[in-house]
């Protein structure tokens, strides 16, 4: 009898200890992101000073695959949270009622662009992020090439065989080119002005960095890419000049949302709260001259002081429900020059 009781107070000590364990062990999140690999680090370094207790597992690919990846586990979500993927990719997820609705603490501290405008928002912004053309000023003077000041510069025959751009289908710098310039220029203007820059194209990436980092090396005179990646290249030395074409300038906004059916919901959360903090916003501010609140951005080195200005009226909606469209599109006419994937 006395061995009975002993072992059951043991049996009952021993699964309260694994419970409490258990409750202080924290929990994980997989994360879903397209954000740059060198951000990864002290984006969740400056989360866990909050929140050591949570754990971010990472899974990063470039905005086209981790859109494509998102759609293709809609019956069983693998992520329970997306901390940096295009706006126009999280408003067809919300198309598709696959993220669950969170106000984080302090939206309303955001500019009104920067969130979904439902009265319990989907998703909300970091920062925007736009285009610009690396141009390598020692390949252009070998090959005689002119500095372009205009997207519609680059159709002309002096560069033909001499621009690199991202594959909309993988790049989400890629999709906000095509959607800008149909945008810009009109639809059928739209499509006719990429029927001449195919002319010129050397191959199509499927990175929107890509392009501008084989500018930086030689390899390629120019290369259509984003200003982050331009600015911070030349910062270590590439011999690049950025180019803003005068036409305007596609841009998107990077954001974050819950993944609805995620069993973190507390720790996704937490993780919503912390990506439109102030804190956060200053560290977006390191590589992205617009951010989310207002009074934080400061300049960005080898951005355009009027950048805000230079970003084009961009539709949204209207890119992200003629998405699958613009893609097919864009794949049966000008594919054939895309790298292997």
């Amino acid at each position: 009898m006395t061995n009975k009781a002993t072992f059951t107070k043991l049996a009952l000590a021993t699964l309260m200890s694994a419970t409490a364990l258990s409750a202080h062990a924290g929990s994980e999140l997989t994360v879903y992101t397209a954000l740059e690999a060198e951000d990864l680090k002290r984006y969740a370094a400056a989360f866990n000073k909050k929140h050591p207790d949570i754990k971010i597992n990472w899974v990063r690919d470039s905005t086209g695959i981790v859109t494509a990846k998102l759609l293709a586990e809609k019956e069983n979500p693998q992520a329970d949270a997306v901390w940096g993927l295009a706006a126009t990719s999280l408003l067809v997820l919300k198309g598709e009622q696959m993220l669950q609705p969170y106000k984080p603490a302090g939206v309303e501290k955001l500019s009104k662009k920067f969130y979904d405008q439902d009265a319990t928002p989907s998703w909300v912004g970091m920062d925007a992020w736009m285009a610009a053309v690396c141009f390598n000023t020692v390949e252009a003077k070998k090959h005689n090439l002119p500095k372009p000041t205009s997207w519609e510069d680059l159709t002309k025959p002096v560069y033909q065989g001499h621009i690199v751009m991202p594959n909309p289908n993988s790049s989400g710098t890629g999709f906000l080119d095509v959607s800008s310039w149909l945008q810009m220029f009109g639809e059928e203007n739209g499509w006719q002005y990429m029927d001449r820059l195919h002319n010129n194209i050397a191959r199509y990436t499927h990175s929107g960095s890509k392009p501008c980092k084989l500018a930086a090396a030689g390899e390629a005179p120019i290369g259509i890419s984003f200003a982050f990646r331009g600015a911070k290249l030349k910062k270590k030395g590439a011999p690049l000049d950025l180019v803003f074409p005068k036409e305007g300038l596609g841009w998107d906004m990077e954001a974050s949302a819950i993944v609805k059916g995620t069993d973190n919901l507390d720790a996704a959360k937490k993780l919503m709260d912390f990506s439109i903090s102030e804190e956060a916003n200053r560290l977006y501010n390191k590589g992205y001259a617009v951010v989310a609140m207002p009074g934080i951005a400061k300049p960005v080195q080898y951005f355009p002081e009027n950048a805000a200005e230079l970003m084009i009226d961009n539709n949204f909606e209207w890119a992200a429900s003629s998405r699958s469209e613009i893609l097919k599109q864009w794949q049966t006419r000008y594919d054939s020059k895309s790298d292997p994937k």
